[in-house]
């Protein structure tokens, strides 16, 4: 009940206010059905854009890090998540992504839409990253179409760290459903794996027209705060020339 009181009464029309999103493609959502809703991820607001403009319930895997912040403001965020139908996820560990896909078939076989960021985190930089192949697996497993989905400016209404985001205009834009049943059965063949989740990914980078890098987002963003780092220490504490 809640989620609908969040997407028709409180935070939907703020929403539509504020960024006045411009929808394209929304045809290529089912009506019914379940199917697999995959975008690019580039900012906190994505959450809760997204659902607000689909006429369908959408259920995202959120990270389990939305649901254990300390203090009032952590219990608050974790029960809105909860109320809004968002499930916890933990990233960490060998069982990560086999906990992500569990739950993810587990909303898909109540026929049900599921909202995933194949990169595995949001863009630091407003880049396309290398996909994970649990959209793929999920995919063959539950035999849905996938739906490319890209989020064009909600990195500048809301950049990484921006708590209050800016007044930008955003275009949410879905393509045509991906058929993946000519690799049913596959789903432990790490080429097949790779190559769906590749071919998921030129198409959010089609709708997108992001700038791609094939690597992942969390390696490339830890491999930035180690250099940074090493910097900030040169910095503070710079070498004695010898002699």
């Amino acid at each position: 009940m809640f989620y609908y009181v969040l997407k028709y009464v409180l935070l939907g029309p703020l929403l539509r206010l504020v960024f006045r999103p411009r929808i394209e493609g929304l045809e290529h959502v089912p009506a019914d059905g379940p199917a697999i809703v995959a975008g690019n991820h580039l900012s906190f607001s994505d959450h809760f854009l997204m659902p607000a403009i689909l006429k369908r319930r959408i259920t995202f895997l959120a990270k389990k890090e939305y649901f254990t912040g300390p203090g009032i403001r952590g219990r608050l965020t974790a029960a809105f998540f909860r109320s809004a139908g968002q499930i916890p996820v933990d990233r960490t560990g060998k069982e990560a992504g086999q906990a992500a896909i569990r739950e993810g078939l587990g909303v898909l076989r109540k026929n049900e839409l599921l909202g995933i960021y194949p990169e595995g985190t949001r863009s630091h930089d407003g880049r396309l990253y290398k996909g994970k192949v649990g959209v793929a697996v999920m995919a063959l497993k539950a035999q849905v179409p996938v739906i490319p989905c890209a989020m064009i400016g909600t990195f500048e209404a809301q950049p990484p760290g921006k708590v209050i985001p800016n007044i930008h205009p955003v275009v949410i834009r879905f393509g045509k459903p991906l058929d993946f049943s000519r690799y049913a059965g596959m789903e432990n063949e790490k080429a097949i794996l790779r190559a769906i989740t590749d071919e998921i990914m030129y198409a959010i980078l089609t709708l997108s027209e992001q700038e791609y890098v094939d690597e992942y987002a969390a390696v490339v963003k830890a491999q930035e705060t180690e250099a940074a780092g090493a910097v900030e220490k040169e910095r503070r504490f710079p070498r004695m020339p010898l002699g």
